[in-house]
């Protein structure tokens, strides 16, 4: 088996393996090899640059021992798959689903999850986007501390493990976005830095270094994370790819990593003859990120919408704190919802600057929104979930607006378990100071910081959703409702329908309501305590949280906090 690594500046490299050392040979490029024939299947193996080590493989695909332990040999053609008939999903129509593996369920690995898939099935699900799985230090972490990106944690289940839930999931219908971390790596179990010059040498961001984008011997660090994208969708048969922080990416280049990436995924999804999806987490507000290559843009195939998931946040819940500020108030909430983001140059009072720009002829599948989400309550100090009333209007509308809807793991039954931040970090600084620095990351958020400590294992297992809560009624009333919206909405093409110059809004000048039309359909909303009568003629009632009260027919009258979708005469 040949082995290779990249260590330009190194002056001798070694491969530890099969109980002794061997020297590798320098290759054009700041590459060395070594032919190890006897090195097979699982064989372990760490290289030593200049004398130190040995260190794990930069692009080790396993790591059975975790992000301190040697590397393993993983060959790919070892697994034999079963979805040869898969064609894969596109974005558009789409309803995703984002889970964490550890917390889904209470084994937390792959193959608990795998029994679960039914679940999704049954409420309509194209998409499940699960947060990186990369190794992170300990047994339980959100996955955004992950170093050694090639490999998969073993505590979920290895390589092996990822592939079973891929091809689980395409014998079930659906596809699998998985989410990956290329703007930082991990403070603790990284080892890139003896290989070569892979970070910027600057903060990038407040979770860490920069990678080296731009600066010398940037070439092969750019290649790094490109070849580890390539990996998930060829090897992993992945379906697309949701890119952390995009705006944590520092890159001058005139040809920026993620039009570089579009171009390559663009490529491969030639090759293979199935849709390949790129998802950019960004707060740029900036439409370039979602317009082709072709017309200028970085050709992400869609960007997560924080905009939108603000103003219905604020609409539901009342809060008005830290960047919730511009969004609370029903214009807000209106104007996203025709057109897709409220900061379109617009002054935000939270960066005291304007912010972004418009996304005129942007469709809105290219928008992924949501009403909750892993961030959105896991950086709440009490990782609460919003209740089951705001849930129910703010479903409602999530579910019948023009963008890619996404739900959070449980969301659809209003789990009553938390999601908190968690982490195990083995060294004990960086254990110990996890609660203080999670507490500096959100300083001026406008929270009264009260957080459970992030290392302590109880804040893992409280985090873990519990399924037998379906067993009661609350909660298979709201299962129910969010069943009936996606069906819903599949079955209506004008509520899928992207092009947001379609949309059109309505609100009470007092706040209390909205309605959102969708070619003949009114989704009407009462925010209020009150029952509220709003400006739409009853024809057909297709579904309601509460049923509507007695009114004019050329009205329609609300119960207090409902949402009722109707058909009105066209």
């Amino acid at each position: 088996m040949i082995f290779e690594v990249w260590a330009p500046k190194a002056t001798a490299v070694e491969i530890e393996v099969l109980g002794g050392r061997r020297p590798m040979s320098p290759r054009a490029g700041g590459w060395w090899e070594a032919d190890v024939p006897d090195a097979v299947h699982g064989t372990r193996y760490g290289y030593v640059i200049d004398g130190d080590g040995p260190y794990p493989d930069p692009r080790s695909r396993r790591q059975p021992d975790g992000v301190f332990g040697a590397s393993a040999v993983y060959d790919h053609d070892h697994y034999t798959w079963s979805d040869h008939a898969w064609t894969g999903r596109d974005l558009r129509g789409a309803v995703i689903y984002e889970l964490h593996v550890g917390t889904f369920t209470g084994p937390g690995t792959f193959t608990a999850a795998i029994e679960k898939l039914q679940h999704l099935t049954d409420l309509c699900v194209d998409l499940v986007e699960i947060m990186p799985v990369a190794p992170v230090p300990g047994g339980r972490n959100w996955g955004y501390d992950g170093v050694d990106l090639y490999a998969v944690n073993e505590t979920y289940g290895g390589p092996d493990g990822l592939k079973s839930f891929v091809d689980a999931c395409h014998r079930a219908g659906i596809g699998v976005i998985l989410d990956v971390v290329y703007n930082h790596l991990g403070p603790s179990g990284n080892f890139l830095r003896p290989f070569g010059p892979y970070f910027g040498g600057f903060e990038g961001s407040f979770w860490g270094e920069a990678v080296n984008l731009d600066g010398p011997g940037s070439d092969e660090v750019r290649r790094y994370f490109i070849d580890n994208a390539m990996q998930w969708l060829r090897d992993y048969h992945i379906d697309g790819l949701r890119l952390d922080a995009v705006h944590a990416l520092h890159d001058k280049r005139a040809t920026h990593l993620l039009a570089e990436l579009s171009e390559e995924v663009d490529a491969l999804a030639c090759t293979l003859g199935r849709p390949l999806t790129l998802i950019a987490e960004s707060d740029l507000n900036d439409p370039r990120m979602v317009r082709p290559l072709e017309a200028g843009g970085l050709g992400m195939t869609a960007q997560w919408n924080d905009d939108v998931h603000h103003a219905l946040h604020c609409a539901v819940s009342g809060e008005s704190h830290g960047y919730y500020a511009d969004f609370a108030g029903l214009p807000a909430l209106a104007k996203v919802l025709t057109s897709g983001v409220l900061h379109d140059g617009s002054y935000s009072s939270f960066r005291e600057r304007g912010h972004g720009r418009p996304y005129t002829g942007v469709p809105g599948h290219r928008l992924v929104a949501c009403l909750q989400n892993h961030d959105q309550i896991g950086n709440r100090p009490g990782g609460d979930r919003l209740p089951a009333a705001a849930l129910r209007i703010g479903a409602g509308l999530l579910l019948t607006s023009p963008f890619t809807p996404m739900l959070f793991m449980g969301e659809e039954w209003a789990a009553g378990t938390p999601f908190l931040f968690f982490s195990d970090h083995v060294e004990a600084h960086l254990r110990d100071s996890e609660g203080d620095r999670r507490e500096r990351e959100f300083e001026g958020f406008g929270y009264a910081w009260e957080a459970p400590d992030p290392s302590d294992e109880e804040s893992f297992l409280r985090s873990k959703l519990d399924w037998t809560e379906l067993k009661e009624e609350e909660h298979w009333s709201m299962l129910s409702w969010y069943r009936d919206l996606v069906a819903l909405r599949k079955a209506l093409p004008e509520l899928s329908d992207p092009r947001l110059d379609r949309v059109r809004v309505d609100t009470d000048p007092d706040g209390r309501w909205l309605v959102m039309w969708r070619g003949p359909y009114a989704v009407s909303a009462n925010f209020s305590s009150r029952p509220v009568t709003v400006p739409v003629p009853v024809h057909t009632v297709l579904l309601a949280s509460d049923t509507p009260l007695p009114s004019n027919p050329s009205t329609l009258r609300l119960a207090p906090q409902s949402l009722t979708i109707t058909r009105t005469p066209h």
